[in-house]
C-alpha cells in the first residue's frame, strides 16, 4: 500500500499515531539527523530515546538493544543521506522484541540494502518530497508504503480528519493529504527518477576517485558491496571545516553543514536532560561534516571546479 501525506515529517508522525502510541511512550532514534524526524516523535506524544551512530554515519544496531524498556513503542531509523541503516541486525532486534521498525526514508528513494528497497523493511517506510529531495515537488509532500492492511486503513482515516464519508467522522483526526497539484508534479518526476538517481550515484564516484587523493579528507565508511547509496547528500569529513566551507562558498560553490548541532544537544531536547559526551561519535562528526553539491544538474566541469577549488585550499 502507498498513502500520499502532507509531507515526510507527517509520513513518520501518522505511523506513530496509528501504532496507537501514548503520552511518554518512548521512541528510540538516532540523534544525528534533521529536526523533523524528532519533531514527528514528540508531537506524537512520545520520548526519544537518542541512540549514537557509528561510521556509517547511521544508527548504531549495537547500541539499540540497552536502550529498549518496557515503555518503547517503535524504532525509527534514518537511513541518513541516502545510505542504508544495518537492516540485519535492526530487524532482527525489532523481531526478538516485537518492537515494530519506522523507516525515515525521506533521503532514500530508490536506495537498496542487499537488493531490496528502503522504506520495505519497516511496518512503514516513511518519504519526503521536499523541494531538495531526489523525487520532489513544488511546495511540501510526502507518502509512505506499508505491508498493513491495517496501519494503511488507520492512516487512511488519521490522514483526512478520521472521515469515512463526507458526513460521518470515525476518529478524530489531522489533515495530511498529498495535495492533487504536488501529486500531479511528482508522478511527472516519478519516470526520471532512475535517471536521476545514476546521475547523482556517477557525481558522487567521480568525486569519490578524486577527493580520496586529497589527505585532509576521510570519505565516510560506506559499503558498497550490499548497499545502493543514491547520494540526498554528499558527505566528506574535513579538516578546518569553517575556512574551507567559506572558501568554497565564496567561489560559489552551495557548501554546507548537516549538521552542527546533534539532535540531543538542540535547545528543544533541554527538557530530556542529555549532556554533552552522552553521544562522542555524532558530536566529533558533527564538527568536521561537510555536504558538497551532488545533484543531477551538474557538469563534469562544475564537479572539477568544486575539486580544484578544495585542492586548491589545503595547498595553500
Amino acid at each position: 500500500y502507498c498513502l500520499g501525506v502532507g509531507s515526510g515529517t507527517d509520513a513518520i508522525f501518522l505511523s506513530l499515531k496509528a501504532l496507537g502510541v501514548k503520552q511518554n511512550d518512548e521512541v528510540i532514534t538516532t540523534s544525528y539527523t534533521f529536526y523533523a524526524t524528532v519533531g514527528a516523535i514528540v508531537t506524537a506524544g512520545c520520548k526519544p530515546i537518542f541512540v549514537d551512530i557509528n561510521d556509517s554515519l547511521n544508527i548504531d544496531p549495537d547500541q539499540i538493544e540497552k536502550k529498549i524498556s518496557k515503555k518503547t513503542k517503535a524504532i525509527v531509523i534514518v537511513h541518513w543521506s541516502g545510505y542504508a541503516c544495518d537492516m540485519t541486525k535492526i530487524v532482527k532486534i525489532s523481531k526478538k522484541y516485537k518492537v515494530p521498525i519506522i523507516e525515515d526514508a525521506c533521503h532514500g528513494i530508490k536506495a537498496k540494502y542487499n537488493k531490496k528497497y528502503l522504506g520495505t523493511f519497516g511496518l512503514t517506510g516513511c518519504f519526503s518530497m521536499h523541494p531538495l529531495k531526489n523525487l520532489n515537488v513544488w511546495g511540501d509532500g510526502g507518502f509512505l508504503v506499508t505491508n498493513s492492511k491495517k496501519m494503511f486503513s488507520k492512516i487512511s482515516l488519521l490522514r483526512n480528519h478520521g472521515l469515512v464519508s463526507r458526513d460521518k467522522c470515525k476518529i478524530y483526526g489531522f489533515n495530511s493529504r498529498l495535495d492533487s497539484i504536488q501529486a500531479i508534479v511528482a508522478n511527472n518526476l516519478l519516470v526520471k527518477i532512475n535517471k536521476i538517481t545514476n546521475s547523482r550515484i556517477a557525481n558522487a564516484r567521480f568525486y569519490d576517485l578524486h577527493l580520496k587523493k586529497i589527505k585532509q579528507i576521510i570519505i565516510p565508511n560506506y559499503d558498497l558491496t550490499k548497499t545502493k547509496h543514491v547520494y540526498h547528500l554528499y558527505i566528506i569529513l574535513v579538516k578546518q571545516r569553517s575556512s574551507l566551507m567559506s572558501f568554497l562558498q565564496k567561489n560559489g560553490i552551495d557548501a554546507k553543514i548537516h549538521y552542527p548541532i546533534p539532535m540531543h544537544l538542540q535547545p528543544a531536547s533541554k527538557i530530556y536532560r542529555y549532556k554533552r559526551g552522552d553521544f562522542p561519535f555524532t558530536e566529533k562528526i558533527s564538527k568536521n561534516i561537510m555536504s558538497l553539491p551532488v545533484h543531477e544538474f551538474l557538469s563534469k566541469k562544475n564537479l572539477l571546479f568544486v575539486i580544484k577549488k578544495i585542492k586548491e585550499f589545503y595547498e595553500n
